[in-house]
This record gives structure tokens, C-alpha cells and sequence, in this order.
């Protein structure tokens, strides 16, 4: 029997008026990996501080087991900044006890790219003072990683890591056999990593076997039961359980419900989006051309990032841009946003860069916008747009679309100075959304959103009838938003991925052994911002002619493929037209399949060939 590492009983918080925590009773025991998930200023984070001791509780008992070795990762760290990276990472031990310590050599090469931290500038021995933030959380998680723990608690742990790093640390959790408790907003992260769930709503803790897919369906059957929830909460529920479901059944292989009831409650959800009927309206509005990049040089300063790059976004294109650190997507997108706020005047080092004529462009930076901060919310709003047409006659209001947003009737009217990070963020792309664009930049879209926000973006976005470009992290929103991945590796390409996201973690896995690998050459001086090589060689030399040549049919498949799906969806688009004519509609299918084989025979093709490089 598993031992009870820690208990709460009864616990109650109280913020001023509005309890956090009511009567709330839980327990943590040896090998749970507990997700804990909830909309922002619900008392996520005030839980697992009272959880951790780091908080009082008003009411109720946090009980800890004799001799707990308990680690906890805050939002903010407690470094010492006049302190090194050794000093608060390795402690005393020597070089050869922690170079030969198996853990120590993972983590280090896991967070920082490598045992001499690739990107800091004295490696170990650099102060931590003048860091960055982002770096002082990796070397904070590093500190607590590095140590035995019997329970790990971490808030928010994946920020400012990549993809890469999120991966990492995934499976770093899942081979370790301390206990978990984990705030994070990373859905991908949850299913991977957690095996229960704790919902923290409205004062209360609902508890939920599974990761996070699992918690989808069971708070779907919970919500069906009791039938209590608002009808437009349901519906997102069952539009994310319908795409969880249909779309990506591996997801969860162990369902703790009645998969029957799950069925039931989406037998009549269609597809979270139509792509054709996206892609026709979207042509309507903006013609043939949005981007058309031909031998376009990307550079940060005197760095060049990207090279000799010939690609083309077309109307209704949805990308999901991946890559390390540095190599050049917030440079790229940057690049595209020039030219079109400046008709095309704007262009790039090398290349031209064309903007079709149409192009209404809305860029979500990283960076929130500053609104002045005695303005309502819905105020700065209206500024913007008091109505926004949503497409096929749907039209909303700024009020509607506030509180799609999470800004209820109340909160409409709280000044922006008193908004929280997050609620910035919202208001933020909400102002964009008001603008009606037809091409849509995010750069870190899922940055400060709890998941509910989360999951209104995507349903607003499913319905959205225009070009994206998706920068994020967060591997879940790509995949659910977007439906092409193109990755920047660091060697100055932008590559479509077929299989997305799993084969850029397979690409940057190869890369990095190729690096390692004995008599291989040192990798580039270029690092990510996570520490790892922006770029590294890919293996031994080939003879120059047949890397140039694999390139060129590399470039010709990937331009076919784009060329088959703007058929494909032309095809849909006439097949939905001649709905009624059996004839017509037999012959659009028959073509269909055809480029379905042929689709099947260049992804296969241009696997061989990127295995090749």
C-alpha cells in the first residue's frame, strides 16, 4: 500500500470577500502524478503553496509525513543573484562526482543543451545576476531536479521552455519515482506526464483519474449527469471531447468512463472545422496571394537566419512555426509584418517578399500592448470596433465577444490598470480579433491563458476564415489549430513536417546525437535560448551534387503537396456545390483518391530523403 506523503483536511482560504479554498480535503500519496488545472485566479497556486507549507491555511490541517523530502518550484525563484550557476546547481560536489553522476549529466544537457551550458557566457561558472528570467527558471528547476525528492511540486513549469525542453522534461518526470503535483496550463504536458487530476473550481477540488484527455471526457460525463454547467460551457466541452476522440484516439489509451456515454455526447458534434468551406471564404477574401516569399535572407542584426528561402502562405493556410530558440521564427513572421504594413515598400536584407492586395494583417506579439490603464475593458474595446462580422452572417457584439472571452457583464467595466497578466493578454487579442483581419500572426499566443480561455480561442478560431501563422510552444494549441507544421532547425531552412511536431522531435534528436557522436565536428557557435545548439551538423558529409539535388526534390515535393491541397480543397468545395448530383459528385471523389495516393507517395518519398540528410 502506497504511503500518504501528505494530507489537507477541511482547509479553507479566504481573499478578502471570496473564498479560494471551501472545506477542501485531499491526499497525496507515494508515486501519484497529480495535474492540477483551473481558470486563472481559481487558487491553483494558492492550493499547492498551502499544499507545500509555503502558505497558512485559515482553516482546516496540512499534515506532511515524518522526514518528507519535499522540492518546489515557485513562480518567482529565490537565487542568489551574486551566486554562479555551480554554486546554486552543482553545490560542493566535485567535478568528477557530478560529471559521472548519470541524473546530473541528463538534467544538464536536458535544460541547458549540454554539461558546459552552451549560451551562458562563463558555462557553470557564470553569476546569475544579470540573467534573464527564463534562464533563472532553468536553473532553478535544475537546482530542484538535481536533488532526491519523495514529492516535487512545480508551478508552472514549462515556461520559457521550447518544445524540445517540454519534451525533455516530460519523460525526465515520468522515469523519476517521486510523487508529482504540477500546476501547468500545458495540456500536452498533463497527458503526458499526470495520472490524476485536480480541477480547482470555485472553492472547491473535483478529482479526476487520467491525464488530461481522461479529465476532458470524465468532466464531460460529470457535466452530462448532473446537467448543470451553462449550455455554452457544455458545448465547448463537447467540441474539445470530439476532437480528442476523433482526432487523436491515442491520446488516452485508458479511459476511466464509460466510453459508450463519451460517444453519446458526440454523435451529433461536427468536426471542430470545415476546412473546405474555411478555405473557399477565405479565397473570396483574400484572393490568390497573401505571402509570396522568392530568395528571401532573414537576419537579427549582422546574424542571418534564414537563407534563399522561396515559400508561399497561401488564403486559408493554418501553419504551426516550430524550431529552437533563435533560429528566426519571430524574425520571420517580423519579416512578413513589414512588408505588409508597409504595402510591401518594407522588404527583407536579400529577396522580395509579395503582399497580396487584400491583406488585412493582425500580429499578436509576445509583447502585451500597452493600453492606458483607466479605460474599461470594454471601452478599450469599442475603440477598436463595436460589432465584428464572424463570417456567413454571423455577426457579435464587443460585449459578446468580451465574454466569450471570460469578461463577464462585471468585469467589462474593470479598469485595464487592475487586470492580472493574463487578462492583458486576452484584452489584447481581443482588440486584434475586433479589427477583422484576414491574416492573423501569434507569436506565443497561449502565453498567461488558463485553459478555458484556451479552448474559446480554439473554438473561435475553428470558425475563423483566414491565413495563421502559430508560434507557440505549446504543442497542443499547434496541433489543434493548425493544419501544417513548417520547422526552422537552425541551418538557415524552413522545412514542412509531414508528421508534424513527433518528427521535428525525431530531426532535433538526430541532430543532437550526430553532434555527440565521436569525431563528429563541433557544433555552431549559434545557440537557442534554452541553451541548446541552434544549429549542428547533420552527420557525415555527402558529396555536394547529391545534397543538392535531394534539396531540389525536396523543394519540388513540398511545393506539389501545397499545390494538392489547394485542389483537394477545391474539390471539397465543388463537391459540397453538387451535393444533390451523384454523377458529379462520384467523379470529384474518384479524383480525390488519386491525390490522396499520390499525397501518401510524396510524404513517403520525402521521408526518405530528409532520413538521407
Amino acid at each position: 500500500m502506497a504511503t500518504n506523503l501528505v494530507n489537507l483536511e477541511a482547509v479553507g482560504k479566504v481573499y478578502g470577500t471570496r473564498a479560494l479554498l471551501d472545506g477542501v480535503s485531499l491526499g497525496v500519496s507515494e508515486g501519484d502524478r497529480i495535474g492540477v488545472v483551473g481558470r486563472n485566479g481559481d487558487g491553483k497556486t494558492t492550493l499547492i503553496r498551502i499544499l507545500s507549507r509555503l502558505e497558512p491555511a485559515d482553516d482546516g490541517r496540512v499534515t506532511h509525513a515524518g522526514g518528507l523530502r519535499l522540492g518546489v518550484l515557485t513562480q518567482h525563484d529565490s537565487l542568489d543573484p551574486a551566486a554562479t550557476v555551480r554554486h546554486e546547481v552543482i553545490g560542493d560536489m566535485a567535478d568528477h562526482e557530478w560529471a559521472g553522476n548519470a541524473r546530473v549529466r541528463d538534467i544538464l544537457t536536458g535544460l541547458f543543451g549540454g554539461l558546459d551550458m552552451p549560451g551562458f557566457p562563463q558555462g557553470l561558472d557564470t553569476v546569475i545576476g544579470p540573467l534573464s528570467g527564463g534562464e533563472r527558471r532553468r536553473i532553478a528547476l535544475a537546482k530542484l531536479l538535481i536533488a532526491e525528492q519523495d514529492l516535487i511540486v512545480l508551478d508552472e513549469p514549462t515556461n520559457h521552455l521550447d518544445v524540445e525542453g517540454i519534451a525533455w522534461l516530460a519523460a525526465h518526470l515520468r522515469a523519476r519515482r517521486s510523487a508529482l503535483v504540477c500546476v501547468t496550463h500545458d495540456r500536452w504536458f498533463l497527458d503526458q506526464v499526470c495520472t490524476r487530476m485536480w480541477d480547482v473550481q470555485r472553492g472547491t477540488v473535483h478529482e479526476y483519474e487520467g491525464g488530461y484527455s481522461d479529465y476532458v471526457f470524465a468532466r464531460a460525463e460529470r457535466e452530462r449527469i448532473a446537467a448543470t454547467e451553462e449550455a455554452k460551457r457544455q458545448n465547448l466541452v463537447r467540441k474539445e471531447l470530439a476532437w480528442l476522440r476523433r482526432g487523436a484516439p491515442a491520446r488516452t489509451s485508458k479511459p476511466r468512463f464509460r466510453v459508450e456515454a463519451a460517444n453519446e455526447l458526440i454523435v451529433d458534434v461536427p468536426p471542430p472545422r470545415d476546412s473546405a468551406e474555411l478555405m473557399r471564404f477565405a479565397g473570396s477574401r483574400l484572393g490568390k496571394t497573401v505571402f509570396d516569399l522568392e530568395d528571401v535572407t532573414v537576419q537579427a542584426g549582422p546574424k542571418v537566419l534564414l537563407k534563399h528561402l522561396t515559400w508561399q502562405l497561401g488564403p486559408g493556410d493554418r501553419i504551426g512555426l516550430v524550431g529552437v530558440n533563435g533560429a528566426g521564427k519571430t524574425s520571420l513572421l517580423r519579416a512578413l509584418a513589414d512588408a505588409a504594413y508597409s504595402g510591401g515598400e518594407k522588404q527583407p536584407a536579400a529577396g522580395r517578399i509579395g503582399v497580396g492586395r487584400t491583406v488585412r494583417l493582425a500580429y499578436l506579439s509576445q509583447e502585451v500592448a500597452e493600453l492606458d490603464p483607466a479605460w474599461r475593458v470594454l471601452e478599450a474595446v469599442e475603440r477598436v470596433r463595436s460589432r465584428v462580422d464572424l463570417g456567413k452572417g454571423r455577426e457579435m457584439s464587443a460585449s459578446q465577444l468580451c465574454d466569450r472571452f471570460g469578461f463577464g457583464k462585471e468585469k467589462q467595466w474593470t479598469p485595464v490598470g487592475d487586470l492580472s497578466g493574463g487578462e492583458r493578454r486576452r484584452l489584447q487579442l481581443l482588440r486584434l480579433l475586433m479589427d477583422e483581419p484576414n491574416v492573423l500572426f501569434m507569436d506565443e499566443p497561449t502565453n498567461d491563458l488558463d485553459i478555458e480561455t484556451l479552448t474559446r480561442l480554439e473554438d473561435l478560431l475553428d470558425g475563423w476564415p483566414g491565413s495563421l501563422v502559430v508560434i507557440s510552444h505549446d504543442r497542443y494549441f499547434v496541433e489543434r489549430t493548425t493544419d501544417r507544421v513548417y520547422a526552422l532547425l537552425g541551418d538557415g531552412t524552413l522545412r514542412m513536417l509531414p508528421r508534424g511536431l513527433d518528427e521535428y522531435l525525431e530531426r532535433r534528436e538526430r541532430l543532437r546525437q550526430a553532434a555527440t557522436a565521436p569525431g563528429a565536428p563541433a557544433p555552431a557557435t549559434a545557440t537557442a535560448a534554452t541553451g541548446s545548439p541552434a544549429a549542428a551538423p547533420a552527420g557525415p558529409a555527402k558529396p555536394a551534387a547529391l545534397s543538392r539535388a535531394a534539396q531540389k526534390e525536396l523543394q519540388r515535393i513540398e511545393r506539389r503537396l501545397e499545390r494538392i491541397g489547394e485542389r483537394e480543397a477545391e474539390l471539397h468545395a465543388r463537391m459540397a456545390e453538387h451535393a444533390t448530383d451523384f454523377e458529379k459528385v462520384a467523379g470529384l471523389d474518384a479524383e480525390l483518391r488519386e491525390l490522396a495516393g499520390e499525397r501518401d507517395e510524396l510524404e513517403t518519398r520525402w521521408l526518405e530523403l530528409a532520413d538521407e540528410g
